[in-house]
């Protein structure tokens, strides 16, 4: 990997310099300490980690563990999000998709979003091993550290592979939700964790294919700007395939309905389709929206449905 793409050259450190913005007037607002967890990541890490809850419980769950599961998992996801945004602060001001964010602007300083990370993390933390067990306080420390040392601070910089393996923190919260009712991984946990696992890396291509100059300029080497877009779209396809089973499995082994193995075959092969599409797409653009789209939609749908259609 070039070395542009590791480091920042002092030329380009005094022209980010340069271009930052004039210090805001006022100190951020209650929004700003909102908006850095990336409540849209939040939010589906709930749905998620609900999902997984619900799926071990079978109809008949605790409802004070299910609180307090949730809430664990949610501030330790916040916390992991809000290093994110600390570690990647500079890089952010280079991006027309993140330069507004908080820390870039200046409405946030960067000792108070650190520490922020660092109390969020903490009382995240001790709620999943005070309340939900060890197993699901385990998993949380593993999603929290692969997504900030792993992807954020190693491999986001540095690797094509990043987005890969930065889907292993994206696939924790299910399984936490999982472990914290059975104590432990089976046939269950391991289908969550696949469904979560495979779902981000093509939905995130998708992502970087729309924004891929924006990428470049920032020096992130994602697999649409080192390889290419047909690279990245070949690349996506396994992925998909892979996600065909799942609802088959999910049905055979018991832990979901007709409804969800219907369903859920459908929307994984109509994601394959419009994926499959793009090989032929005159505008890339045009075409990425509408896989990654399809990605948000499919993700929610199959979630509601796996919820539903859960065999008691």
């Amino acid at each position: 990997m070039d070395n542009h793409l590791r480091y920042q050259a002092p030329s380009e450190s005094a022209a980010l310099a340069s271009a930052a913005p004039a210090p805001p007037e006022k100190a951020g607002t209650w929004k700003d300490f909102i908006t850095v967890t990336k409540p849209g990541i939040l939010r589906s890490n709930l749905i998620a980690t609900f999902a997984g809850f619900w799926l071990a419980s079978k109809w008949d769950f605790q409802f004070g563990l299910m609180i307090m599961t949730l809430l664990g998992t949610v501030l330790v996801m916040a916390s992991a999000c809000v290093f994110n945004n600390y570690f990647d602060r500079e890089l952010d001001m280079k991006m027309e998709r993140t330069r507004d964010r908080s820390l870039p602007t200046g409405r946030l300083t960067p000792k108070v979003v650190l520490w922020y990370a660092i109390i969020l993390g903490v009382v995240g933390l001790a709620t999943l091993f005070g309340f939900s067990g060890w197993m699901a306080g385990v998993f949380g420390l593993v999603g929290m550290l692969v997504y900030v040392v792993v992807y954020t601070l190693w491999l986001k910089r540095t690797s094509t592979w990043s987005t890969s393996v930065g889907a292993i923190s994206g696939a924790m919260p299910p399984v936490i939700g999982y472990v914290a009712v059975t104590g432990t991984v089976d046939m269950g946990a391991i289908l969550l964790f696949a469904l979560l696992f495979l779902w981000q890396p093509p939905h995130f291509w998708a992502l970087g294919i729309r924004r891929v100059e924006e990428y470049r300029a920032a020096g992130f080497p994602l697999l649409p700007v080192v390889k290419g877009i047909k690279r990245t779209k070949i690349q996506m396809i396994p992925y998909l395939v892979l996600l065909i089973p799942l609802p088959i499995l999910m049905y055979t082994y018991g832990y979901a309905g007709k409804f969800f193995l219907v369903i859920g075959l459908l929307l994984s092969i109509g994601w394959l389709y419009t994926a499959i599409k793009g090989f032929w797409a005159k505008d890339d653009e045009v075409w990425s929206k509408k896989v990654f789209m399809f990605s948000i939609n499919y993700l929610t749908l199959s979630l509601i449905v796996l919820i539903l259609n859960t065999i008691s």
